[in-house]
């Protein structure tokens, strides 16, 4: 009876921090996050997920956005689906892709009707210019941040390579690229036993 008591503590410290999220809460967080994500919804993502809720840590991150990735969709709502299944099951995937598309999708019809009528106009390809420089920019920031965090070993590095030419000299799909430095990795990094070389 003591060890059962001593160790219920444990057992509701296991508990995670997001069981309580409500469903109302999902949707207001993909909304925002569906009408502020301009250019590239990852570090809105990152920014709004991680640093803000802590609803994921950047390692658990990484992993859904690699699961994203691999994946046929977008990014968001695939990361949309998968978070939303975490915090509350069915509905909270529900609420979270019905929330991160429906501002984007009101928006952008506006913009296309914009777009055809004003297209000619200067002012108008020079903002879109700006709004893909800035995109990069903020992608990267992204990159370097979970870099610094979830790339902890030199040939991590040498694997973020490795896809990087995959895709960009080979031209391979994202989807063979992910398989088959994944399988690399996987065995790199597989366990060993004591005292085997590494």
């Amino acid at each position: 009876m003591n060890e059962a008591r001593a160790g219920a503590p444990d057992m509701a410290a296991a508990v995670p921090a997001t069981a309580s999220v409500s469903i109302g809460t999902i949707f207001v967080e993909f909304l925002v996050i569906g009408a502020t994500s301009f250019g590239g919804v990852v570090p809105y993502l990152r920014g709004r997920l991680v640093e803000r809720r802590g609803w994921l840590d950047d390692r658990d991150f990484v992993e859904m956005l690699s699961m994203s990735q691999s994946l046929p969709g977008l990014n968001a709502t695939n990361m949309a689906v998968l978070l939303g299944d975490r915090l509350r099951g069915g509905l909270g995937s529900l609420a979270a892709i019905v929330a991160i598309c429906l501002p984007s999708a009101v928006l952008m019809f506006a913009v296309g009707l914009v777009f055809r009528e004003h297209a000619e106009i200067l002012w108008v390809s020079a903002a879109l210019k700006g709004v893909a420089a800035a995109a990069v920019g903020l992608i990267l920031y992204t990159v370097i941040q979970l870099s610094e965090k979830s790339l902890d070993r030199h040939m991590d590095l040498v694997f973020v390579g490795m896809t990087v030419v995959a895709v960009n000299h080979f031209h391979l799909s994202v989807l063979w690229a992910l398989l088959g430095v994944g399988c690399v990795a996987i065995l790199w990094h597989r366990p060993r036993k004591a005292g085997a070389p590494s």
